[in-house]
């Protein structure tokens, strides 16, 4: 193979090398506009940035939501909610870390439930993860807040959401 050829072929490696990154690597969340509701209460998702939680589906479609537990009842039953769409179609979810207030990955998080702290819903689930927060720090917080349990993603079921007054 001459020169030019393999020139050729370490340049289409480095493309698929970016293609492969940009493919693999979570999109940000946007911010929700002023007009976005969350589709399970229908509130205005803005008026509440310290609770903002999000699903990105497949087709780039974002929904936003008031708080980690709206976003697991959507989740739970996607197609009630957002109706053509199913659990399937999402691909990232995020919700804001309680000290930190950034955007995290929801799948990463540790939740403390039954806490004396209500998002704009009553009763919520409060996320904490790094790099911002430990499970210790969950744990502290639990302690503080007379939270009930700390919870991971998976642990997370309808009847856990259901049972959040």
């Amino acid at each position: 193979m001459d020169r030019l050829g393999q020139l050729l072929l370490l340049i289409i490696f480095c493309i698929s090398l970016d293609l492969t990154d940009a493919i693999a690597a979570p999109a940000k969340a946007s911010a929700p506009s002023a007009r976005d509701k969350c589709p399970v209460c229908g509130m205005f998702v803005a008026k509440f940035p310290n609770w903002v939680a999000s699903s990105r589906l497949k087709d780039g479609t974002t929904y936003f939501f008031d708080g980690p537990k709206d976003m697991f009842t959507h989740y739970f039953d996607t197609q009630r909610y957002t109706p053509g769409k199913r659990q399937a179609d999402i691909v990232t979810q995020s919700v804001k870390e309680y000290y930190s207030l950034q955007m995290i990955d929801a799948k990463s998080a540790f939740y403390v439930s039954g806490s004396n702290v209500y998002g704009p819903m009553g009763s919520e689930l409060i996320p904490f993860a790094t790099p911002f927060a430990t499970e210790k720090d969950a744990a502290s917080f639990m302690n503080d807040h007379k939270g009930k349990r700390i919870l991971r993603f998976q642990d997370i079921t309808p009847a856990i959401i259901k049972a959040l007054p």
